[in-house]
Formats: C-alpha cells, structure tokens, sequence
C-alpha cells in the first residue's frame, strides 16, 4: 500500500498512543522494524500550540519515519486549521482520531464519540481533506455500541471524503478496552470500501496477526499495548509476515532495548519530567518481561527519586532481572507445551 512517500507490503505501524508513542518510543520502534510508528494524539485548538506538551508531541526526527501526525476534535475549521499547521511544519500524513474512548476526550464530543454523529463525521473529513495536500487518514472504531455498529457506514463516508487509509480498533466506544477485540465488523468494513484498511486491538503475536489478516482481509496491522515494554515487537511481526521470519531479540537485546529506552526518555523530558516518565515504561517492561516476579522489581524502581538512581539500579540488577526473565520465558513455554 502506498501512503504518501510511504509504500510497503502489508505495513506494521506502531499506534499513536498519548502519553506514551513519544519521539523516543517512535524512534526505537522504527529501528527495530516498526514500518510506521504514529504521534501521539495532539489538540486541534492551535491555542495550546506552544505549551510543553503539544511542543514535545510534534517533534520528530528523521530515525522515527514517516511524519504521520493525529489530531483530535469536533470542530470543522479548528480541525482543518490544525492539519494545515502541521502540514506546514512537515506532516506528512494527517491522522484523525475518532476511536479514543477516555472519557476526558469523549465528554468533549471528539474521538470515539463522534462514531454517533455521522453528519459531523463527513464536515469533519470534507473540512480537513479539502485543507491539505497531503495524504489523510482515520482512526475509528467498530461503532458505538455492540448494538449500534456503524463502522461500515462510517467507512463508506470516510472512503467518500477522500480518506486515503482507515485503521479499525475490534471495539466499540463503549467497549472501551474491557473484553476481546472482534474483528467480523472489521472484515465487513474491508469488504465495503476500496482504500486501505489497518486492523487493529488485541494483536500481541505474528501468529495473531496472520490469523487477523486472514480472516479480515485487512492491509496491515496497528500494534498498540503489545508494543509498551517490547518495542521491539511490531518489527518482529512485520518481518514474519513479509518473510516468515520468527525470529525475536534475545533477552539481553530485550534488556539493552529497555536501558536504551529509558536513557532517551530521560534526556527528552528533561530532570523534572524523564525519570518520572521513564517509570511508566519500565513497568511495562517488567510486566512484560518478569511474569509474576515483576511488581517487587518495579516497587524499587518507582521508588527511585532521579535517573541516575534508575541507571544505577538497573546496572546492579542486570543479572538479576536477566534471571528472573528466563524464568518467566521458561514457564510461558512450559505453559504453551502442556
């Protein structure tokens, strides 16, 4: 599929995911082999433009890829002003989110909650299509309730807008994220429109994402909460569903990945912000990693007051946190034998 200078078979893009997918995280998945890795969520309201948070969540860098950068509102002209700004400033690819469903977004009638509103999704799409050249996607998901599916319908209207690529989320809005994807909406809406559609929710393996392919028929795969602590997984399942590679990084690169990480996430947020940030990210790691051994090592670590005491600790724990996931590893493959 071909997404503005982007073109790859079957793409594995790294969700933009807010107060996570920072330049940081973005940068490390593309190394490792995410074909796209997305900015997180920013406003559309170019008042707030200039603070620390919208500033940090538009820079970029040639190691981080494609410049695809998403926006959140309800508002015709904020949001064209929005995607023409960032065009501006190099976009490459404007995303429009209406598939988050927390509730400081939805209470504004924007992300997921706008899924109700088809109306307004077409003001919004015309508005924002007709404002750039550039190429513009959506985020959507499979309706807005388990008994109000709209999905394809919301499809139809975004392939008419001109939406170049749709990335469906397998839950409604008011799903949330509570019980398992379903991707028979997602296989209906690949049927109804001719542009490219992106399966997302719940895919944590390249097994998974093969069989999702599979049966939705979709162009490619969006990996969001799989890829917090492996960043390393999206790359892995784009190779083994290019070339059947199956191969993933040993548990030293796993750990190496980790410090990296968390180093560059401490520089980028800077002494106040980065060991504190950087928390988060290690937790996802340990969970990830350290099966039921993981909540006594990340207590110790958020308990760590700077990012030289993270360092030190993470230097003094090497072998152990080594240990502890070769346990874990073991048990997950003991596990899938028996």
């Amino acid at each position: 599929m071909q997404l503005g200078p982007f073109s790859s078979e079957t793409p594995v893009f790294l969700a933009p995911m807010a107060g996570v997918t920072d330049l940081p995280t973005r940068q490390l998945a593309v190394t490792y082999g995410a074909d796209v890795a997305v900015g997180e969520m920013m406003a559309s309201d170019l008042s707030l433009c200039e603070s620390r948070k919208s500033t940090l969540r538009a820079r970029h860098s040639d190691e981080a890829g494609l410049r695809m950068i998403q926006l959140v509102g309800n508002d015709p002209v904020v949001l064209a002003a929005a995607a023409r700004y960032n065009v501006a400033r190099g976009a490459q690819v404007i995303d429009i989110n209406m598939g988050c469903p927390a509730k400081k977004v939805c209470k504004k009638a924007a992300g997921s909650a706008l899924l109700a509103d088809p109306v307004l999704v077409e003001t919004l799409l015309t508005a924002v299509t007709e404002a750039v050249s550039v190429p513009v996607t959506l985020k959507i998901r499979t309706g807005v309730s388990r008994d109000q599916r709209n999905g394809v319908e919301i499809a139809r209207i975004a392939e008419a807008c001109g939406i170049s690529m749709l990335t469906v989320h397998g839950r409604t809005r008011a799903d949330k994220f509570n019980g398992a994807a379903e991707y028979t909406t997602l296989r209906q809406i690949v049927s109804a429109v001719t542009i490219p559609v992106i399966a997302n929710g719940d895919i944590a393996s390249a097994e998974k994402a093969a069989q999702v392919l599979d049966f939705t028929g979709a162009q490619g795969i969006m990996i969001g909460r799989a890829a917090q602590g492996r960043l390393w997984l999206p790359g892995t399942i784009a190779r083994a569903l290019r070339c059947g590679d199956k191969s993933t990084p040993s548990l030293e690169e796993r750990y190496g990945i980790m410090r990296t990480h968390l180093q560059q996430v401490q520089i980028f947020h800077g002494d106040v912000m980065g060991y504190k940030i950087a928390r988060k990210h290690a937790g996802w790691f340990f969970e990830a990693e350290l099966g039921e051994a993981y909540l006594a090592i990340k207590r110790v670590f958020n308990s760590l007051d700077c990012a030289s005491a993270q360092e030190e600790f993470l230097d003094s724990q090497h072998a152990r946190i080594i240990d502890l996931m070769k346990s874990a590893h073991q048990g997950s493959v003991g596990r899938m034998a028996a």
